[in-house]
């Protein structure tokens, strides 16, 4: 089941994906994370992630970097993520005078 789905997840992104322009609010887009979740957790718990994205993108949503949970990418966000919320930490208490 899981190649069937990055077999019509790819070629989503081949044949329909191009039509709709640039339009994401997400990086990765939509159909890309779809395709990374599913490749990196299997057809059951990458569609429920890429289900889960696709609720979440909406004309009001920030958008933004939002990699797939359980892949280095997400693990690097969330280490920077985790720094820039210290530093922000240090500084709203006085230690980055």
């Amino acid at each position: 089941m899981k190649y069937v789905l990055i077999g019509l997840l790819k070629a989503y992104r081949l044949l329909i994906s191009p039509l709709y322009g640039d339009v994401c609010r997400y990086w990765p887009t939509c159909s890309a994370y779809a395709l990374r979740a599913v490749e990196v957790h299997g057809a059951l718990r990458g569609s429920w992630l890429a289900a889960r994205r696709l609720v979440r993108c909406h004309p009001w949503a920030r958008g933004g970097f939002d990699p797939v949970p359980g892949t280095p990418e997400f693990e690097r966000e969330m280490r920077e993520r985790a720094e820039k919320a210290r530093t922000m930490e240090l500084h709203d208490h006085g230690a980055c005078r």
